[in-house]
């Protein structure tokens, strides 16, 4: 029983904002699993509400009880009410939009965004999903991960993105072991061309790694040269959404390491 909720809760994770919509039979052949199996798991979630079935192309999408569930999370998250206005001041401060991003296993969420009044902008959705080991949002949160998580992400497959992305494991081990001992990582063009981005960790309670705060944007206006004018704006917003993490216990649930 147990391994079937596993594989069921596998292929729920298969509905992303990149890939919102799945036939059974397209679902069967990316999980690799038997047809009438995957048959029985949607139909399953149908009746409960958590996927529907489009009438006309007869996939299946993400169901409206995850709206509900959404808003229970946000409103425990309360990051509209705290959060935002930390970010939106930062993101004023240094002209560029600034981002929250949630560790979530072996991937990031996009949680919250303050975009740059600019018209030229880095644009992230809310709810996007991302590698770990591909830009600065996310290596920051890989850099605090215990050794056998890293290599475990590492060992499951480097994809490039873009041409600077990191594909050499012994050279990405290398990368994040720096970012490490900085405190915080600026890169260019990793997972998006021409954008750049300066991240920062951002730890529960408990020391545990479970968010990191970035400000990105295009490559021009931020070259390596002004990363020191601009990141001690960058963490004190860090330590003051720090503060509110730690004061409410947020991402205790996250067991990977302390710093």
């Amino acid at each position: 029983m147990l391994k079937t909720l596993d594989n069921s809760l596998e292929l729920l994770k298969c509905f992303t904002k990149q890939n919102p919509s799945w036939g059974v039979r397209e679902l069967s052949k990316e999980m690799n699993m038997n047809h009438s199996v995957v048959y029985r798991i949607l139909s399953t979630f149908e009746s409960h509400g958590f996927l529907s079935q489009n009438s006309e192309t007869k996939k299946y999408e993400l169901g409206i009880r995850f709206l509900e569930y959404g808003h229970i999370v946000q409103e425990k998250m309360n990051l509209s009410d705290y959060v935002y206005p930390i970010m939106k001041e930062l993101s004023e401060e240094t002209e560029e939009s600034t981002f929250l991003t949630w560790l979530d296993g072996a991937e990031g969420v996009t949680v919250e965004i303050a975009e740059t009044e600019k018209r030229i902008k880095f644009a992230v959705s809310i709810g996007t999903r991302t590698v770990l080991y591909a830009g600065a949002s996310s290596k920051v949160m890989m850099a605090y991960l215990p050794e056998e998580k890293r290599a475990e992400i590492i060992n499951k497959g480097l994809q490039a993105f873009t041409s600077k992305t990191i594909l050499e494991p012994e050279k990405l081990m290398a990368d994040l072991e720096v970012i490490r001992a900085k405190g915080w990582c600026y890169s260019i063009g990793e997972y998006s061309e021409s954008i750049f981005a300066l991240a920062v960790p951002l730890f529960n309670s408990n020391n545990e790694i479970i968010a990191s705060l970035t400000i990105g944007g295009p490559e021009y206006r931020m070259p390596e040269s002004i990363v020191p004018e601009v990141l001690p704006k960058l963490q004190k917003a860090a330590k003051k959404i720090q503060s509110y993490f730690s004061q409410y216990n947020m991402g205790t649930q996250n067991s990977y390491i302390s710093r």
